[in-house]
């Protein structure tokens, strides 16, 4: 790393949507090393990331869904020029641990294991808006509506199904993997995927905006590939 970091220098700050976490948990820790600079990232709702920065809490460098992100530019609360696409991330099917596993190898099969479930479960992020948009393509809102159960931003889908709250849980395969009481079934069919990129931007706040710039450039070069898709998620 060529950034020149100061001695005792405050740590960079940040703020992440969930589905990132375990990621950068990963990477921060590998650039700290190389570059000696101190970083601390908070991960919370997507929704309620977005309000922070908008609010301008002083951040130095936000990780957010990239529609999320563009807005924040438009805001001014992220430096233009800055915006990295980080990961692209699809959705995943998951099941409490020991339970009847659906089919889901096709769009009709997704849409029949919905049907049968008892309760459902979806993020606040775009991943569930889509999801909502999908059941009602195929006239199923009313037929789910009372079925669904919202997590709580922050609160991961995986630990409402592992609970046994919910029948079937639908979120970001990154957001599922690491999850203990849980089955995976696989992501969603190619023809209904919902695929969110994520995107790393410069807060207009930002105290240390060459260690943020730094941080970006090391979170998209190749160093940081393998982890991406150890965390369930694609180099974007």
């Amino acid at each position: 790393m060529s950034t020149s970091i100061q001695p005792g220098a405050a740590p960079v700050c940040g703020i992440s949507s969930m589905a990132t976490r375990l990621l950068l948990a990963e990477l921060v820790p590998a650039f700290e090393q190389r570059s000696g600079a101190a970083v601390a990232i908070e991960s919370v709702g997507g929704v309620d990331a977005a309000r922070r920065v908008m609010a301008d809490e002083a951040f130095d460098v936000v990780v957010l869904a990239s529609d999320a992100l563009h807005k924040l530019v438009a805001a001014g609360k992220v430096l233009p020029g800055s915006v990295v696409d980080l990961v692209h991330s699809g959705v995943a099917v998951a099941v409490k641990a020991g339970a009847v596993q659906p089919d889901i190898g096709s769009e009709d099969a997704v849409r029949q294991a919905v049907l049968a479930a008892r309760t459902i479960s979806y993020s606040t992020g775009p991943s569930g808006v889509a999801l909502a948009a999908l059941f009602e393509r195929w006239g199923l809102a009313d037929a789910v509506r009372d079925r669904i159960v919202q997590a709580p931003p922050g609160v991961p889908v995986g630990t409402l199904v592992a609970r046994g709250e919910v029948e079937l849980g639908f979120q970001q395969l990154s957001e599922l993997l690491h999850v203990q009481g849980i089955t995976v079934l696989g992501p969603l069919p190619p023809e209904i995927q919902i695929t969110t990129t994520f995107s790393a931007g410069v807060c207009a706040t930002a105290n240390q905006p060459e260690v943020a710039r730094a941080l970006i450039t090391f979170m998209v070069s190749s160093e940081a590939a393998d982890a991406k898709r150890r965390h369930g998620m694609e180099p974007a």
